[in-house]
């Protein structure tokens, strides 16, 4: 089946349009969250968003992305409660209380899961596609919601970019102007909740976090500007929910949100490879021509010397 074909296709341009939007939110939040190296929150959010989405299903029986949404945003952010109070209250490091919060509540996440699939009730089946994603489900509606939470998203992160610019490389200085930090914090951090919650129906909450990071960590091999490094990381994210999503309709039960994370992958190893300045080549180039330089000063010097060579 060719592209063309698959565009004719309503479902799978939903699913496409979906992946495109949830790739870009995540590319965008995420270079805020490697910035300030706290790649393993976004892990953290993920798994943390399970029991949410167990609750919201106890509560309503009723499968609606609406819900989930609710109850996922609910456990992200008593999630990051948690996390800030541990590190601030202990003497445990932030690391350590992410690891403590991600295993908690994916625990508790686990056995709401077994307990609903195992319940009288029949509206349950699927439900635990949440933990590796089916971007087949999704519809319409669900289409509708992650394009306006996913545009909230970046419209969040334009708005606040100086800030959020100022609070990733110098939070001292930051705080030193009145900027209230915790504040800002705490919205970074409800945001990657947010980015998180909108893509575990097309990703699943195990692997959403390698979304949220990777597109990041690929373009921040490309520049050295904080703005250029956020279009490009929505770019590239852009880049993995669209080939993701079609290479995973050319072959039957193939998942959408594993190949779009394995996109991202291959996204991430061209960077480091090819990259003009970090790149592996651009690096051996550099150094080629250092090497050459320095024999071509060297010879120069000895001939002027008048030594032999």
């Amino acid at each position: 089946m060719n592209v063309i074909a698959l565009l004719q296709d309503p479902n799978t341009l939903w699913i496409l349009v979906g992946s495109i939007l949830l790739g870009i939110s995540s590319g965008v939040i995420g270079c805020f969250a490697y910035l300030r190296k706290q790649s393993l929150m976004g892990d953290a959010l993920s798994h943390a968003a399970l029991p949410g989405v167990c609750f919201a299903f106890i509560l309503t029986g009723t499968k609606s992305i609406f819900y989930f949404l609710i109850g996922a945003i609910i456990a992200g952010i008593i999630a990051t409660i948690s996390i800030g109070y541990i590190t601030r209250k202990t003497r445990i490091k932030q690391d350590s209380a992410l690891g403590i919060v991600l295993t908690v509540f994916f625990g508790v996440g686990i056995v709401l899961l077994t307990q609903i699939q195992h319940s009288a009730s029949g509206n349950q089946s699927g439900l635990d596609k949440f933990l590796f994603g089916q971007a087949a489900s999704m519809v319409q509606s669900d289409v509708y919601t992650m394009a306006g939470i996913g545009l909230f998203v970046i419209a969040m992160c334009t708005l606040f970019f100086k800030e959020f610019k100022l609070l990733s490389f110098d939070s001292g200085f930051a705080k030193g102007i009145g900027l209230p930090i915790a504040l800002l914090d705490q919205l970074i951090m409800i945001l990657m909740v947010i980015a998180v919650v909108i893509g575990i129906q097309a990703v699943g909450v195990v692997l959403m976090a390698a979304l949220l990071i990777t597109p990041a960590v690929s373009a921040r091999y490309w520049t050295e500007k904080l703005h250029v490094m956020v279009m490009l990381a929505g770019i590239f994210g852009a880049i993995s929910g669209l080939m993701g999503t079609i290479l995973s309709t050319q072959v039957n039960n193939l998942p959408t949100g594993p190949i779009i994370v394995l996109a991202a992958t291959c996204i991430f190893v061209l960077s480091v490879v090819f990259a003009p300045t970090r790149g592996v080549v651009a690096k051996i180039v550099s150094r080629r021509k250092s090497k050459n330089a320095f024999l071509k000063q060297y010879i120069k010097q000895s001939v002027k010397d008048g030594n032999a060579i």
